[in-house]
């Protein structure tokens, strides 16, 4: 009989017959980076492999991937700090007032959502994209507090006021 040869990055079973991956990115509902998973064969073949998300536990890769880490935990941070920052920019705007459509109830035509808010706020140079507005749609003139999920669990509020567009026929 031959000699058992183990082949170079061949993937290693999981006790649930799984393949066993080591995560080089963050994956929702999977695990961290870092993180040795065990996903089904087809999860890991079809989409961490070629998208860059996994990679096989070899030694070479284990040690590529701790030097990786420590680039990614660097920029990491940084991008902490940034966003803490920009979350005190945006505790110190008093309110953001946005105009729209209303009848003369106060209800407004359309409705005001998260691009609008991320907008304004742009307005005000403070860089917040529409995916970081945590809120549903306004239909109404009132002031609101809208909550901002800005990344890293770092998070703020704003008000918004909402007021109808002035006529300018009057």
């Amino acid at each position: 009989m031959a000699a058992k040869t183990k082949k170079r990055n061949q993937v290693i079973k999981g006790k649930n017959g799984g393949m066993m991956l080591v995560l080089t990115d963050d994956v929702p509902y999977l695990g961290k980076q870092g993180e040795v998973v065990e996903v089904k064969p087809g999860f890991g073949r079809n989409y961490l492999l070629p998208n860059g998300l996994a990679t096989v536990p070899t030694q070479h890769n284990l040690k590529l991937l701790e030097r990786y880490k420590i680039k990614v935990t660097q920029a990491r941070e940084a991008r902490m700090a940034d966003l803490q920052v920009l979350a005190e920019q945006i505790q110190r705007v008093p309110h953001l007032t946005i105009e729209a459509a209303a009848n003369d109830e106060g209800h407004l035509y359309g409705s005001v959502g998260a691009a609008e808010i991320s907008k304004a706020l742009y307005g005000k140079n403070l860089k917040v994209e529409a995916e970081m507005v945590r809120m549903d749609p306004i239909k109404e003139c009132a002031l609101y507090e809208i909550d901002l999920t800005l990344g890293y669990d770092i998070n703020a509020k704003v008000k918004v006021m909402v007021v109808p567009v002035k006529d300018e026929k009057k």
